[in-house]
């Protein structure tokens, strides 16, 4: 299985100017591994509110690709987000989900997708324009292509180990935050 921390710094390097929000947990800390920047938003304590809050931003600023970064368990937590993004049909908005198949932050218990959930396949029913899930090393490149290149809505899925990798914390006050990617999206 792939390395959620290599995968996310592989993917990251197509990124451009793309805005990328993170969900809590470990996307947050996988995202800011990666080089904290203007351009990351980092959703702490908001458990699947990451989705919409993607959705907002896309259509806020159709001109700029916004990326969602979330766990198997945010995006179980935000489903019904899914069926509103498709209706918006927002061209600049892409969903990317690491899967470990396990709550990470509250101790590893087993997921729901664990049992067989396939949140791709939710995806590609509620009308998403194209989903992707990938397993191996090979696939990484055509995902960063789908997730900040293809027209949205798009909705990756990264099949990964569970794994222990240090944290990252970076900024975490919500109103610096919001703040600096005001400011990110006014002057870019």
């Amino acid at each position: 299985m792939l390395q959620r921390r290599e995968v996310v710094s592989k993917l990251m390097l197509s990124r451009g100017y793309s805005l990328v929000v993170s969900s809590l947990g470990n996307p947050t800390y996988d995202l800011a591994a990666t080089g904290d920047s203007a351009g990351n938003f980092y959703l702490w304590g908001a458990m699947g509110g990451a989705p919409a809050l993607g959705l907002g931003l896309a259509l806020a600023r159709p001109d700029r690709r916004v990326v969602v970064l979330a766990g198997d368990g945010e995006m179980m937590m935000a489903l019904g987000s899914l069926a509103t993004i498709s209706a918006q049909r927002p061209q600049n908005l892409a969903l990317l989900v690491l899967d470990n198949q396990a709550f990470a932050e509250t101790g590893a218990q087993t997921g729901l997708t664990a049992s067989g959930i396939d949140l791709a396949a939710i995806a590609s029913a509620a009308g998403f324009r194209r989903t992707l899930s990938i397993w191996q090393e090979s696939e990484i490149e055509a995902m960063a292509e789908m997730i900040f290149r293809d027209p949205g809505p798009v909705f990756g899925k990264v099949e990964i180990a569970m794994s222990e990798d240090a944290k990252v914390f970076p900024e975490w006050k919500g109103e610096v935050l919001a703040k600096r990617t005001r400011q990110y999206l006014l002057n870019s």
